[in-house]
């Protein structure tokens, strides 16, 4: 007997109820904020689906000696992928309306990784990279949880299998084939859970992401699937406690779990996982119903776990969307909650369940079958035990023969007959073309059972042909669709009349762009010139034709930046190909610090080209590596393993060609050191004083402010946006860090640069300027606006006497 054909064994309401609650917990976290630790309910399902799966197997095992992966990955395929693919198709469609066309283009790419499984990846390498860990999240970025669990999937079972196939053939269907699959779940435990500590602590983003980090949450569900037989003795009283206590610890863990102070997934994701398994632990062996847990069982949390997947699928793309679309606030949070709602339901009905359901994948014997036997253990069905029994054992029904579905009946009595098709007291078909069913004599329970144990030993019928299955599979679900289409389409209108109510009819801005303002200035005055093309950019209400347009810049991102290798970790400093201008030039200049420096490399190249000979300019340091005394934490890729040895490389380079005049730039945000002290303004600007002191330039020092904080092009820059949208105002932080500098440059004798002259105009710093985008991201010019304000440079350090 195949898996596909075991018995149906009973519903789990309170892993339905646990479901729901996971799923609301991560809907929260992601739309409001709250709870910090919704995030964690990630890590209840993991549990939830390790237990159910392996569950599955090992009934499998237990019933035929044997595990199919052809029959396995089939219910995969079937469960999980009608309604991604549809979710992925309507996010990269809408992907290409609402966003710029990077961003558009990068939802296309995470789509095709979420369809081969390995979004997590995608995902953790993005996450690592210094020039787009900062970029806007991905409406499709919850799909890491979907690879992680395939991944895993691709992998368990066929180990079971093959750990499985060394047992002799009498001991695979005996206690002897659960302890192996126990030995293998607790090894991945122990292997998995110790590196999650150990990457934790080393590169967490990665280790959020990563499957080797997450797989031993699935491997403790599948030792609890493992230990069904023992938890199935536990006392009714306990279980009762186990499971209460568990949903209690799943909600604190939810309300106490945060991202920012508490290492993830190790060791914090312990908290939700044990929380969960108490809950699992405690319904083994009980009642499904699970009465007493009334906060999971009651129906409207069991509707809500039956819909779980489809929530989790589309939550998270209509929040981000909703995000470019509505402005924040209360109608919008309600807005996207209704629509949430409309599309998880309508794809539970429409995609989801009759696709999961239909005799697509199926073997021969399944196909004439199409309500399946065995429940799929992952998102929104029901859930079950995961324990064998044999048929014969199984008490039958107490329902009189003859007994039809929807018809009620009383003690004692038969079934009446009913229509016109009725023979004697048997009850109606359900159909004119099928026979009808004649009422047998009432018989005891032993005859029963004798008689069930031999039905099970008679010829399976003929298997009806596959089309058969799928009529009816459409006589099942037609109605359902019906419905659905119709629900659908009056939850789409009342979202729609709820936007209109809330913030009137919708109107799309014109996509064609318009050429900006021309506004005069004098040709002799760098700075009035820049400041005049800032305010024409203020002022501007549709996206001028730039050039390069922000979608080139934003798809480049540093690779335009010819001092990009000058600044990366993984390259040693050459200088010959980080030194700009004549090579025989009298003075010599350094331009150092993080990527804040990089950014103005293409100037101070400019600079050097333009100096008549007089200036050779050497661009060194490392983008993620503040040039402070102290080491700054970063999460970039490889950065806080080099950029001690950077900044030593390039004390020792001006200590052998000493400079004429050294130009610090580092960002302008607070940060803390990697043991977690936090560093103020002037603790950042004195630790970058005391390690430039080691330059040997006194009096010849200028520290050069990065722009202040633009706005994020992949957020606030879409067709249906205006250049309002990316503005931003010059923060308090930015100020601080500026007069820190200037008084860490007057108590030396050096100079402090400001950079509001060429980035913003009366406090307010627009996205483009003169014609072209003044940042690719929040943070970093672009190559054509460094090279624009290069008169402005060259004015500002004239005026110091030094240039």
């Amino acid at each position: 007997m195949s898996a596909s054909s075991s018995p149906r064994t009973p519903v789990r309401r309170d892993l339905q109820g646990l479901r729901a609650l996971a799923v609301v917990a991560v809907v929260l976290a992601h739309l409001i904020g709250w709870p910090r630790g919704g995030f964690a309910g990630v890590d209840v399902f993991f549990v939830i689906s390790g237990f159910l799966i392996t569950g599955l197997l090992l009934r499998e095992l237990a019933a035929t000696g044997r595990i199919s992966l052809r029959d396995f990955f089939a219910r995969r395929i079937r469960r999980i992928l009608p309604a991604a693919v549809v979710v992925l198709a309507a996010v990269v469609v809408v992907a290409f309306v609402v966003f710029n066309r990077t961003q558009a283009d990068r939802t296309l790419f995470d789509a095709l990784a979420a369809l081969a499984l390995v979004a997590n990846w995608r995902f953790a390498v993005e996450g690592t990279d210094y020039f787009h860990a900062a970029d806007a999240v991905s409406p499709l970025q919850h799909f890491w949880t979907l690879s992680v669990e395939e991944q895993f999937y691709l992998v368990w079972p066929a180990l079971l299998l093959l750990l499985v196939l060394l047992l002799p053939v009498a001991a695979r269907r005996t206690g002897a084939a659960r302890a192996v699959v126990g030995l293998a779940a607790a090894a991945i435990v122990v292997v998995s859970g110790g590196w999650a500590m150990v990457q934790t602590a080393g590169d967490p983003t990665v280790a959020y992401f990563s499957t080797a980090t997450r797989a031993w949450e699935l491997a403790v569900g599948a030792l609890l699937a493992v230990a069904v037989p023992v938890l199935g003795r536990i006392p009714a009283a306990f279980r009762w406690v186990l499971g209460w206590i568990g949903a209690a610890g799943v909600v604190w863990s939810f309300l106490i779990v945060d991202p920012d102070t508490m290492p993830f997934p190790a060791p914090w994701a312990a908290l939700p996982v044990a929380a969960a398994v108490l809950v699992i632990a405690g319904g083994v062996g009980g009642d499904p119903r699970q009465r007493h847990l009334f906060p999971l069982t009651n129906p409207i949390s069991v509707f809500v776990g039956d819909v779980s997947y489809s929530l989790y699928l589309w939550h998270f793309p209509v929040i981000v969307f909703a995000a470019v679309l509505l402005p924040a606030g209360a109608e919008s949070t309600l807005i996207v909650v209704a629509t949430v709602v409309v599309l998880a339901v309508s794809g539970y009905f429409l995609v989801e369940q009759p696709l999961h359901r239909s005799p697509w994948l199926r073997g021969k014997a399944t196909d004439a079958a199409p309500t399946p036997s065995v429940v799929e253990p992952d998102a929104a069905p029901p859930a079950v035990e995961p324990e064998a029994a044999p048929v014969a054992a199984r008490l039958p029904s107490t329902r009189p023969e003859g007994w039809t579905p929807g018809t009620r009946y009383y003690p004692g009595s038969r079934p009446r007959p009913s229509g016109p098709l009725a023979i004697g007291s048997g009850a109606a078909p359900d159909s004119a073309l099928e026979p009808a069913t004649t009422a047998a004599p009432r018989r005891s329970p032993q005859t029963a059972v004798r008689a069930v144990a031999a039905a099970s030993a008679e010829p399976a019928p003929a298997t009806p042909p596959a089309r058969s299955a799928w009529a009816q599979w459409r006589a099942r679900f037609r109605p359902q669709f019906g419905l659905g289409a119709a629900g659908l389409a009056i939850g789409a209108g009342v979202v729609v009349l709820m936007t209109m109510v809330a913030f009137g009819s919708p109107t799309i801005g014109p996509l064609t762009p318009a050429p900006g303002d021309a506004v005069a200035a004098p040709a002799d005055d760098p700075v009035a010139t820049v400041q005049a093309e800032l305010a024409a950019a203020v002022s501007a209400t549709q996206w001028p034709a730039l050039q390069p347009s922000l979608d080139e810049v934003m798809q480049r991102s540093s690779s335009a930046n010819p001092a990009r290798d000058c600044f990366s970790p993984d390259s040693g400093i050459d200088l010959g190909r980080c030194t700009w201008g004549d090579g025989g030039a009298p003075r010599h200049m350094y331009l150092v610090g993080d990527s804040s420096a990089m950014a103005y490399a293409p100037a101070f190249k400019k600079l050097a080209e333009e100096s008549g000979g007089q200036w050779r300019v050497t661009t060194v340091g490392m983008y993620g590596c503040r040039f402070t005394d102290v080491l700054v934490q970063n999460d970039g890729a490889g950065v806080m393993a080099a950029c001690p040895q950077r900044k030593a490389d390039v004390r020792g380079m001006i200590a052998a060609d000493p400079a004429d005049l050294v130009v610090v730039s580092n960002a302008y945000t607070l940060a803390h050191t990697i043991d977690g002290r936090n560093l103020s303004a002037g603790d950042l600007l004195r630790a970058s004083q005391a390690e430039v002191a080691a330059y040997g330039a006194a009096g010849r020092m200028v520290y050069l402010a990065p722009p202040p904080k633009g706005g994020d092009l992949s957020r606030c820059y879409s067709p249906l946006s205006a250049p309002a949208n990316c503005t931003t105002a010059v923060d308090p932080t930015w100020n601080a860090m500026q007069a820190a500098a200037e008084a860490v440059a007057a108590e030396t004798g050096d100079h402090a640069i400001a950079s509001l002259d060429f980035s913003c105009v009366d406090g307010v710093c627009p996205a483009f300027a003169g014609g072209m985008p003044i940042r690719y991201d929040e943070s970093h010019l672009t190559v054509a606006y460094a090279e624009h304000i290069v008169p402005v440079l060259r004015a500002e350090l004239t005026a110091t006497g030094l240039f």
